[in-house]
């Protein structure tokens, strides 16, 4: 079963986040403690991150199966990248699970652009003698924007990284596609973009709502795709706005 990071109290009204590609449940912790006052907060390390257990596999239907592990009821389900396409697996496969979904930026298509350069640059940096984040900092050749969250996944005080790395190069067709599937899913979605971000177009509507006919379109402006991390308090204004 994943790691889970829990915030607010059992018994209040589940909301589950998943979390992209690289990242962690750590990565929604500032939103999910603010949304812990109104939900229980489930915020699972994704199979292959942070402390999870590590798999052979990677694909959306077993990452679907892995957060339908953690309910035990209807949940509202929120998902970010490679987890919003995991939380609309899940909620194509089991509606009975999720209650509303939100979807942040990321559609229900193939993308073309490999994430396979970050696994070569963290693949770089030499981690003998590492104690400080700061010092894999100074290696890690990638975008000043970037750097930092690929640096959450560095356990620098055993000196490596919290990422199954060789299972994510390996499954990275199966990450950035998407699978064919059988299912509707009727109930509230919100598909929340980053107003600055192109991963979700207009040319997608049409697949989005044909797997979620009651979809609602929102953007977070001046915000990339990465939004839960650059516009942390507007995310969470309109997920209680939504889950409301």
């Amino acid at each position: 079963m994943l790691n889970v990071t829990e915030h607010g109290q059992p018994g209040r009204p589940t909301l589950l986040i998943a979390h992209g590609l690289f990242g962690s449940g750590r990565n929604w912790g500032a939103i999910g403690k603010r949304l812990s006052d109104a939900f229980h907060v489930l915020a699972p390390d994704m199979r292959n991150h942070g402390d999870s257990p590590w798999f052979d596999t990677q694909s959306y239907p077993e990452m679907a199966d892995d957060l339908a592990e953690l309910l035990d009821g209807p949940a509202d389900v929120v998902g970010h990248s490679m987890g919003g396409k995991a939380a609309m697996m899940l909620a194509l496969t089991r509606p009975e699970l999720v209650r509303r979904l939100v979807v942040a930026d990321i559609a229900p298509v193939a993308y073309t652009h490999s994430q396979a350069h970050n696994i070569a640059v963290m693949r770089a940096v030499d981690l003998s003698g590492i104690t400080r984040r700061a010092q894999a900092a100074a290696q890690l050749d990638v975008d000043a924007a970037v750097k930092p969250f690929l640096l959450q996944s560095l356990d620098a005080g055993q000196g490596r990284w919290k990422l199954n790395l060789d299972v994510l190069e390996r499954e990275m067709d199966r990450i950035i596609g998407w699978p064919e599937v059988d299912g509707r899913f009727d109930g509230p979605a919100l598909f929340l973009s980053g107003g600055a971000s192109d991963y979700v177009q207009p040319g997608h509507r049409a697949t989005i709502r044909a797997l979620f006919p009651g979809a609602r379109f929102a953007r977070i402006p001046g915000a990339g795709h990465w939004l839960h991390a650059e516009k942390p308090q507007e995310v969470e204004k309109t997920l209680r706005v939504f889950l409301a």
